[in-house]
């Protein structure tokens, strides 16, 4: 059986146009995200490097050819196992999900969601942290175009109804555990970082010829405002709970299968891994992938899409 069959009955012929059009935006969204991965996996160049101090006295390994140019050595490590992740994982699971999203699946609208966060949350960060290249505006149209199908999906979803449409398998205080645990690790692992980045020690806070922590700033401003008021939401099992929970847990499992990849790139070129990042992360990505399971078998297979024609 399709995992991803969860298809709205009697679905009117304008319903379905107007999930045609939301499958064509995100089939759009996929080749455009495989593409521009394409380049950074395989247009990094041969990672030559050299040693130089930023404005604020740090020294660091530059990376001096191929697109990612004028980024530190790490980062890029980092960025080419997120693009792997992306371009032979994410990208080819939206393309998986479009037959069924096409269709009105539930279970596909929310899983695409989850997607379409992480190509957001990726890109966006890709658009500030990156040194400026020749992929800035495919990075800047990707996230806008992520957040836009993000909210088309939406608003085609009768959140109220949501409640009804999970049978007692859906896993509401396992989500609100995880969510909950998730942002604590955020917090607790960036306020660390922040306050070494304070005292003055700039390569213990690891910003590698940045002038601020991006990544810290999204993680601390987006992600971790999100997971909590999804933890209370699922625990209380308002309607909005099951929503936010069956989008976060997918962007979980992307985002903690792509860091783990990034840390195993940076551990390729550095040669030195990061034993408890990838214990984190590995841990993390098996929980939200279990979590994951449960809730896509919780779907009851019914209408609860009542957006209106294109």
């Amino acid at each position: 059986m399709d995992p991803f069959d969860r298809t709205l009955a009697g679905a009117a012929f304008m319903r379905a146009t107007h999930f045609g059009g939301i499958a064509t935006l995100c089939l759009l969204l996929a080749l455009a995200a495989g593409a521009v991965a394409g380049i950074g996996v395989f247009g990094r160049g041969d990672m030559a490097s050299e040693t130089v101090t930023s404005v604020r006295g740090e020294s660091y390994e530059l990376i001096k050819d191929g697109v990612y140019a004028y980024n530190s050595e790490r980062l890029v490590a980092e960025g080419v196992g997120w693009d792997i992740f992306t371009l032979f994982i994410v990208v080819p699971a939206m393309l998986i999900a479009l037959p069924a999203l096409r269709r009105g699946s539930l279970v596909a609208l929310l899983f695409v969601i989850g997607l379409l966060g992480y190509l957001f949350y990726q890109y966006l960060m890709y658009a500030m942290a990156w040194a400026f290249g020749p992929l800035f505006l495919p990075f800047v149209v990707i996230y806008a175009m992520s957040l836009a199908a993000i909210v088309w999906i939406i608003s085609t979803i009768d959140v109220s109804a949501l409640p009804t449409r999970f049978d007692s398998r859906f896993p509401a205080k396992g989500m609100a555990i995880f969510s909950f645990v998730m942002a604590l690790l955020l917090v607790s692992m960036w306020a660390q970082r922040i306050s070494v980045g304070l005292s003055g020690d700039l390569e213990g806070a690891m910003l590698l010829g940045q002038t601020t922590m991006v990544v810290q700033g999204l993680d601390l401003g987006l992600i971790v405002p999100l997971a909590v008021f999804t933890g209370l939401m699922v625990w209380q099992k308002r309607a909005w709970g099951y929503l936010l929970a069956s989008v976060l847990v997918v962007k979980a499992i992307a985002m903690c299968g792509a860091i783990t990849a990034m840390l195993v790139s940076a551990w390729v070129v550095e040669g030195a891994p990061d034993i408890g990042g990838l214990a984190i992360f590995v841990t993390a990505a098996f929980v939200s992938l279990w979590l994951g399971h449960r809730m896509l078998r919780s779907a009851i297979p019914a209408g609860i899409v009542t957006g209106t024609a294109d």
